[in-house]
């Protein structure tokens, strides 16, 4: 009793099956219609009538990630930590120092740069009263250059103050 109830039961979804694949196929097909509308709503005669083009959707593209580091402890191939290897191994202290030190280096030496540049920008600005070039006879033209001249000063105090902050946050 229970194979035949079990076997109209197989029936009934292999029934179901066929629809819903050429429903899948079907939805596979979309229309480019004028004025750039795009639709899987019309009938094939609907958008012939329209003016319609068919074309066929693709399915999304897949793109795999690499698998997450496995812990120290974990089973699996053993080998010896790489140098960027795993985040969770401390670094030696003298390493951390030499790091650290690199860091603090390379901050000053782009921090003296930027305030270099300041402090040619700010020449070049003069107060908000720069030298007319000979292009700038339009006041305008002028008064654009002007603005952006202090938008630019502006960003680049922003730029020296998120430096220094750097700075502050690395061990002296």
């Amino acid at each position: 009793m229970r194979l035949a109830a079990c076997g109209g039961l197989v029936i009934a979804l292999a029934g179901w099956a066929v629809p819903v694949t050429a429903w899948a196929q079907a939805s596979a097909v979309y229309y480019v219609c004028p004025g750039n509308v795009f639709t899987n709503t019309l009938t094939p005669r609907e958008a012939d009538q329209r003016g319609c083009k068919t074309r066929e959707a693709s399915s999304p593209t897949v793109i795999r990630m690499a698998r997450p580091v496995r812990a120290e402890g974990s089973t699996g191939a053993s080998g010896p930590p790489s140098a960027g290897g795993n985040p969770n191994t401390r670094v030696q202290q003298a390493e951390q120092r030499a790091r650290d030190s690199d860091a603090r280096r390379i901050l000053e030496e782009e921090l003296r740069k930027e305030e270099a540049t300041l402090e040619a920008m700010r020449k070049d600005y003069n107060n908000g009263e720069p030298d007319r070039r000979g292009d700038e006879r339009n006041a305008q033209k002028y008064l654009d250059r002007v603005a952006e001249m202090k938008a630019a000063i502006t960003r680049k105090e922003a730029d020296i103050a998120a430096i220094r902050r750097e700075l502050a946050k690395l061990p002296s």
